[in-house]
């Protein structure tokens, strides 16, 4: 079966640029890498921001709604990857989706640094748009491959260090921010590396 019969794009053997692996992977490393820093990083310091008292820097909500929007929050990324793989499919392709999902993921937390009063919008955009990135993402990986090039393992092993990376940083990085200048810095840290990504 043909490439274009399969509709599957793959790059080819001769691309070897991000250690011996196609170019285009470095992307998908870094935007994996930054959204799992994001969802991680969120999940470190969202709680205490919603119930931490206004003089303290946080909401002042109380913490069992605290904890309800945090799970909320939590399952709405699951929830938004069948939005994510919707799109990709039907609508803008994995590409594009996979592009506009880290816009908004990066929107949202530019909303929660620079507009408190806005954090229900600055969650949900991060929602919806983790789930494009999660819905696409390794799918892309994929498609970087031949179906017999001996690489793919190697590629997938590399895609999902990044993910490890991020998941292991977020909590870190946004936890020493959070402490030391505020938790709009610990979500401005998120949407700089979005942006990165």
């Amino acid at each position: 079966m043909s490439t274009a019969e399969t509709g599957v794009r793959t790059v080819g053997e001769q691309d070897r640029g991000f250690f011996g692996h196609p170019r285009p992977l470095a992307n998908l490393f870094g935007v994996e890498m930054w959204e799992r820093f994001s969802f991680y990083g969120m999940q470190g310091i969202l709680l205490i921001y919603l119930y931490y008292s206004a003089a303290e820097g946080g909401l002042g909500i109380s913490e069992s709604t605290a904890t309800q929007i945090v799970g909320a929050y939590g399952g709405g990324v699951y929830l938004a990857t069948i939005i994510g793989g919707w799109l990709a499919d039907r609508v803008l392709g994995p590409e594009r989706t996979l592009f506009y999902s880290a816009a908004v993921v990066m929107s949202g937390h530019i909303a929660l640094a620079l507009v408190p009063g806005l954090s229900g919008l600055g969650l949900v955009l991060i929602a919806l748009g983790s789930g494009g990135v999660k819905a696409n993402a390794s799918s892309l990986v994929g498609s970087l491959y031949a179906q017999d090039d001996q690489r793919r393992d190697g590629g997938f092993s590399l895609f999902y260090m990044g993910i490890n990376l991020g998941a292991f940083a977020g909590p870190l990085l946004t936890g020493v921010l959070q402490k030391n200048w505020g938790f709009h810095y610990g979500f401005g840290r998120a949407a700089v590396g979005m942006f990165l990504g």
